[in-house]
């Protein structure tokens, strides 16, 4: 099993220093370079402080700087939201400056507000978010390009500069059943998201590897990476806890709604911490995650740790237990 974070950068109720947030973010990465993880995934988002990060490029080439093995993924860049051009140059120089380092994943985005501040219709994110990677993928193996689209046109551009790794590994998110089934059609790797169940993100990988065959693609040894909340403290209970506060913080603030339909009578919070968040003593936390690799065919785990000693227990204590 590979070992990804996917990093957030949550401001909760605006409480001190946003800097410091920023810094503690840069010390979980340095730790990460020397204790063999894959990949930090470097989490979007815009208008909100349930994470201030809208440049994960930005904020890539920041932790590049600081590391020497780690990779850089963009967990996602939301395609729909740039000039699709703009985004290939952006993500290729993030490859140069990082030597050969990115992982890059995509995604359309669903935040109503984000939709409405940048001036694009919401009921379009997937055909612009799939003419967007169509753009960039084409940028990047073409010395010069031509391309027709429903909202680009473009008539011999030169993208520079080149990614230094040919190709750059591309990952799509696929929160829906939707999203999976089309990048499994066009043969894509995806990567599942932090808000659905594992038995949701098992249906909705069946779904992917199916229309995987159906389409002639071969499904071979993907990486797939699952995003999960993680709440790890001393004693179950406590953890619990910890689980309940990252529920509470994450329905209210960004997350308002399930992935999938839900009845009226599910609290979205009991959810959460029933369903979603995999919370636990250090101990519980490595058992259920050997059981999700036995069982659900886990083979790269992206955790998203809700507090800070979430993250150094797992680190610390858990990923021990798993190598």
């Amino acid at each position: 099993m590979k070992f990804g974070v996917l990093q957030f950068f949550s401001w909760p109720g605006r409480r001190g220093d946003l800097k410091k947030i920023y810094e503690r973010a840069l010390e979980r990465v340095r730790i990460m370079d020397q204790n063999g993880y894959d990949a930090i995934w470097i989490a979007e988002h815009h208008f909100s402080t349930y994470s201030v990060c809208p440049s994960v490029h930005m904020m890539g080439v920041h932790f590049a700087a600081a590391t020497k093995t780690l990779r850089i993924g963009t967990g996602v860049s939301l395609a729909a939201f740039y000039n699709p051009v703009r985004l290939a140059e952006e993500v290729a120089l993030l490859d140069v400056l990082s030597d050969g380092r990115v992982n890059w994943g995509a995604g359309s985005g669903f935040d109503p507000n984000e939709f409405r501040v940048f001036g694009i219709d919401r009921d379009e994110r997937y055909p612009r978010f799939r003419e967007s990677v169509d753009i960039v993928l084409e940028a990047w193996s073409s010395d010069r390009f031509s391309y027709e689209g429903q909202y680009h046109q473009y008539d011999d551009v030169e993208v520079l500069p080149k990614p230094l790794q040919d190709p750059i590994p591309v990952w799509l998110a696929a929160s829906s059943p939707e999203a999976s089934v089309w990048s499994g059609k066009n043969g894509f790797t995806i990567m599942q998201d932090p808000h659905s169940s594992m038995a949701v993100i098992q249906s909705k990988r069946k779904m992917y590897e199916q229309a995987l065959v159906e389409n002639g693609h071969e499904p071979g040894n993907r990486d797939i990476p699952v995003a999960r909340l993680l709440a790890i403290a001393d004693t179950d209970e406590h953890a619990r806890q910890v689980a309940k506060k990252g529920a509470e913080w994450t329905t209210s603030s960004y997350a308002k709604r399930p992935p999938s339909k839900q009845s009226e009578q599910v609290d979205p919070i009991e959810r959460y911490v029933n369903d979603v968040i995999l919370w636990g003593s250090p101990e519980r936390v490595a058992d259920t995650l050997k059981q999700y690799e036995e069982e659900c065919g886990l083979n790269y785990l992206l955790c998203s740790p809700l507090s800070n000693q979430s993250f150094h227990l797992f680190n610390d204590e858990v990923l021990p237990r798993l190598i």
